[in-house]
């Protein structure tokens, strides 16, 4: 008579097994998810350079917990998450409502007062830290170099303009704006100018979408399980 005896391993191998299973799946999950977030940045900067917006993209930044501390966040006795995110890495006020207008689409108002400023290219873009305002242009020295901004109505309805009188400008390159010297003469390189444009004034303007950021998001969030097994297949 034959007879067997047949003795399974101890738990601590199935144990064992499981944990290192569990560890590649987070591990899996971590490499995805980064991946999704960088492929989700690539391609939205990509739309934005595609339709004249590409120093625009520079806003935008990606990160994720494999780039953060490279763990998961766990749960329960085998549970666990893994996150990739995109986020704008700018406090900038004019590149938030860039970004938002252009995403979405809409109508842009004036946030204070009846007009919303916009500076012609005789502004320097930024006077000191910050961007070019009527406001700011007032309190700075320009307005004692080149001179007081004076109102006049626009073309249309919805239209007005500030500008400056009696100034001299560069014939070549930027205007780099001063006031005319009272003998009327300008020096050699620039041209006297009875009047320049500083700053237009609009009450209402409209932006169409140009940029889809959530297809982006879709798109990447259909390819995280194949980034997954992909990168579960990677790992050994």
């Amino acid at each position: 008579m034959i007879s067997a005896k047949l003795r399974r391993p101890g738990l601590g191998a199935f144990r064992d097994y499981e944990r290192y299973a569990i560890q590649r799946a987070e591990r899996a999950a971590l490499i995805a998810t980064d991946r999704a977030s960088s492929g989700g940045k690539t391609g939205i900067r990509s739309d934005m350079s595609g339709v004249g917006l590409g120093r625009l993209g520079f806003a935008l930044g990606s990160g994720s917990d494999l780039q953060k501390n490279g763990r998961v966040r766990r749960f329960g006795n085998s549970g666990f998450s893994a996150s990739g995110w995109i986020y704008v890495r700018t406090r900038s006020e004019r590149s938030l409502g860039a970004l938002k207008i252009y995403s979405e689409g809409g109508d842009i108002l004036p946030v204070t007062g009846k007009w919303e400023w916009i500076a012609t290219d005789n502004v320097p873009k930024r006077i000191g830290r910050y961007r070019s305002t009527p406001r700011r242009y007032m309190q700075s020295g320009l307005a004692s170099s080149v001179g007081p901004l004076v109102f006049i109505p626009g073309r249309h309805s919805g239209e007005a303009l500030l500008v400056v009188k009696n100034v001299t400008t560069r014939t070549a390159g930027r205007p780099n704006p001063r006031r005319a010297p009272r003998s009327g003469r300008a020096r050699a390189g620039r041209e006297v100018q009875d009047m320049i444009v500083m700053f237009v004034g609009i009450k209402r303007t409209s932006r169409a979408q140009r940029f889809a950021p959530r297809e982006r998001y879709r798109e990447q969030q259909a390819a995280l399980p194949s980034y997954w097994y992909q990168a579960l297949g990677n790992e050994t």
